[in-house]
């Protein structure tokens, strides 16, 4: 088997908040007529550069037709040198390297007939328990929306919420007092998500201020690769602190520094199956547990989540992926299901992803590449609409 062909799909979906983001559809075909399928999730991010969608499928095309589909390994390492690490977890490189490296173990599992789960070594569940995001509130006027939100998603099933926080302390704990009030414990509140937008000892005064609340665990509490701040704040707090994993040299240090408890991975900022299971593998070693983060995918890249998180053994904590229920469509003939608040993962009986995309939604939802205009830095940072 060889393949032949590579194409990527362009669509713009935009998101109950009102935030547009944009995602490339991966497939990759083959002489044997067995097509690959991917996702390059939400590149609606800072930084603000973007890359040419034309350009980047010619790139794909010429590094990728003729060769084995099946030599999986072979080809992220030289996607590795195509797109390397920056230190950096919205890089744009791992977006892509993950978008391939999907298609890639759709297309393996195709081909065989089996589960991408099989080629990794099967399941220890087949459900996860996830959280709803709540975005940064800004503003007080901010407030009441959020908790509407966890109204709404409350009644779905969904009674897990991480809060993004720090910005404004006074409306996160105007958030957190009317939800305990109104709620109660039929609400858990997984994190305070401060996403490196304070240094550690700002996040350790607003932490202190917030965890009566009842929060479970600490989120991103230092600004980037700052891992000395990292031990520091974790030292000085009795809460569980996670962190992303954006390249193995950096969850390198986070383990030398002994700066986190739990390492929040997700496919598409560490660069697809292969990357996030070295990932797990090296912070299980370390005795570390294991969140899977998310971008907020659709239904493709968040079924491959699910199938990641579904093989872990050192998953100790709630997890994030509820990307589907962000945006106001999919391009899933069927979308990825939650019940009860938890990420059902697709059928064990269907070979690969076990999603199948419907093109008519592609096409009218297709754009001709990325773009994010004149969108502010702080919409881009928390994916929202101005208020």
């Amino acid at each position: 088997m060889k393949i032949t062909d590579l194409k990527l799909d362009v669509v713009s979906i935009p998101r109950h908040t009102g935030f547009v983001c944009q995602h490339a559809i991966v497939r990759i075909m083959t002489d044997e007529g067995v097509t690959g399928l991917g996702e390059m999730s939400d590149f609606s991010h800072l930084p603000k550069y973007s890359v040419d969608v034309r350009d980047l499928e010619h790139t794909l095309k010429l590094q990728l037709v003729g060769r084995d589909p099946f030599d999986i390994v072979a080809v992220n390492r030289d996607m590795g040198d195509m797109f390397p690490e920056t230190m950096y977890y919205y890089e744009k490189g791992t977006f892509i390297r993950c978008g391939v490296d999907i298609a890639l173990h759709d297309l393996a599992g195709k081909a065989l007939g089996v589960n991408i789960s099989s080629l990794l070594g099967g399941r220890v569940r087949d459900k996860l328990k996830v959280c709803y995001p709540i975005f940064r509130a800004r503003t007080m006027m901010e407030v009441e929306a959020n908790v509407n939100v966890v109204r709404a998603r409350l009644a779905q099933g969904f009674d897990v919420f991480r809060l993004y926080a720090g910005v404004n302390p006074d409306a996160d704990e105007a958030f957190l007092d009317a939800v305990t009030r109104e709620f109660g414990s039929r609400v858990t509140i997984k994190s305070l998500d401060f996403s490196h937008l304070l240094d550690w000892k700002s996040a350790l005064r607003v932490t202190k201020r917030l965890a009566p609340y009842g929060v479970q665990l600490v989120e991103s509490p230092a600004t980037r690769n700052d891992f000395e701040g990292l031990r520091n704040f974790r030292m000085a707090v009795d809460l569980p602190v996670s962190e992303h994993v954006w390249s193995f040299k950096q969850q390198h240090d986070m383990i030398r520094y002994d700066a986190v408890d739990i390492f929040n991975i997700a496919l598409i900022f560490i660069g697809g199956f292969g990357a996030a299971r070295k990932a797990a593998s090296a912070a299980e070693a370390a005795g570390k547990g294991v969140l899977i983060g998310t971008t907020q995918e659709l239904s493709l890249g968040t079924a491959a989540q699910a199938i990641f998180g579904a093989g872990l053994t050192n998953l100790t904590a709630i997890s994030d992926p509820t990307g589907p229920e962000l945006y106001v469509n999919d391009v899933a003939a069927e979308p990825v299901r939650y019940e009860n608040g938890y990420l059902l993962v697709p059928d064990a009986s269907k070979p690969g992803l076990g999603i199948d995309i419907d093109w008519s939604k592609v096409e009218r939802l297709r754009v001709d590449g990325f773009s994010w205009g004149d969108q502010k830095t702080a919409n881009l940072q928390d994916r929202t609409s101005s208020v």
